[in-house]
């Protein structure tokens, strides 16, 4: 029960920052609306004390309401240009700014209410309900915030009134208090949920977009991901696409069977990236063939690399015994003339095609100017 509860009250770290920008988003729309309602009430009031009373400010009990209204009315013009002001700064000080304006809005309230009661032990408490209940659905706010401000408001209010509620208000003060606190943690758990849920269903999205660049064997990119990575660095001299293709793969699949060339498949592109740690990008660009993309490799660096692959992947076993697999490799760099994926990918086929005539296990490199 200790960890329902804690659960439902704790918003995970994840989703915290999240959760801070929709609630700041929207509490500024609401605090937007409480002010233009402030205003339109409040200037009423105003009017109604300086010219629909008789006394107008001539009596000292006038002169409070005109305090409170105009002290109302003020904080609210405050809060919106302090908002205006505080735009372009941190969520912190927003945050800041906000809570301290709902707090300060809802003691506003809990004062004229006590006012109200203190000149009438008649009146009703109808404005620190109205004032806690709206409070509940129009600010999304944390567990922590939420039982700081609910518990101020209803102490202070208590202080003020203890000595004039009868037995049935405060049982009322306090099931509403209770009531827009529980509305209040229910809409902050709710938004949770939401955003744990929006932030579970983009890292799924992110992990199928990865999924479905990559080839299901080996775990390289799949051709068409590995094309659109290359075409990015295509303007970039100096850059070399290796192709690698396996010689002999038939005769692995026709000796040792299917299950053992998905293990040579898997192997080489071990190999592979084990002899090319810094490459740009690997892939398996088709059945038994591998695309490499490196940069800043000079010509004997690129030979020794290749030669090390076709020794490494010459000495690939299955079921204990050297698989005969081979392998041919042909390169080709790029210039300061722009090129093409299609036009370098070409290049590099023909240099393969003139590793394989060489009696393949060899390496072949072009270069464009």
């Amino acid at each position: 029960m200790r960890l329902k509860i804690r659960n439902f009250l704790v918003i995970p770290f994840e989703v915290l920052p999240e959760f801070w920008n929709t609630a700041l988003q929207r509490n500024r729309i609401s605090m937007f609306v409480i002010c233009i309602m402030i205003f339109g009430m409040e200037l009423v009031n105003i009017v109604r004390v300086l010219f629909w009373s008789a006394s107008g400010l001539g009596t000292l009990n006038n002169q409070i309401y005109f305090g409170l209204y105009f002290t109302l009315l003020a904080s609210a013009a405050v809060y919106l240009l302090l908002s205006c002001l505080f735009r372009s700064r941190g969520a912190l000080p927003n945050r800041l700014l906000q809570y301290g304006a709902v707090w300060f809005f809802l003691v506003w309230h809990v004062v004229l209410n006590s006012y109200d009661l203190m000149r009438n032990p008649d009146a009703e408490v109808i404005i620190y309900v109205t004032a806690v209940l709206g409070l509940s659905i129009f600010i999304l706010m944390p567990a922590k915030y939420a039982f700081a401000i609910y518990a101020t408001a209803y102490l202070l209010f208590m202080l003020l009134t203890s000595a004039i509620l009868t037995s049935g208000d405060r049982l009322n003060i306090t099931f509403s208090t209770i009531v827009a606190l529980a509305t209040s943690l229910t809409s902050c758990h709710h938004h949770t949920m939401i955003i744990s849920q929006r932030l579970e269903i983009s890292r799924m999205n992110e992990k199928l977009r990865i999924l479905a660049q990559r080839d299901g064997l080996t775990g390289l990119l799949n051709k068409a991901a590995f094309q659109s990575r290359a075409e990015t660095h295509l303007t970039e001299a100096g850059t070399v696409l290796l192709i690698a293709d396996l010689d002999n793969f038939k005769t692995v699949n026709d000796r040792f069977g299917h299950p053992c060339g998905d293990l040579v498949l898997k192997e080489a592109a071990l190999c592979i990236g084990c002899t090319f740690p810094d490459a740009i990008d690997i892939g398996r660009i088709g059945g038994d063939e591998f695309a490499i993309l490196v940069a800043n490799q000079t010509e004997s660096r690129l030979h020794a690399a290749a030669q090390e692959l076709i020794h490494t992947i010459s000495k690939i076993t299955c079921h204990g015994q050297e698989a005969g697999v081979g392998c041919s490799v042909g390169g080709c760099q790029i210039g300061h003339t722009a090129v093409s994926y299609a036009q370098l990918y070409s290049e590099t086929d023909q240099a393969l095609y003139q590793a394989k005539a060489l009696g393949k296990n060899q390496f072949c490199l072009k270069r464009l100017p």
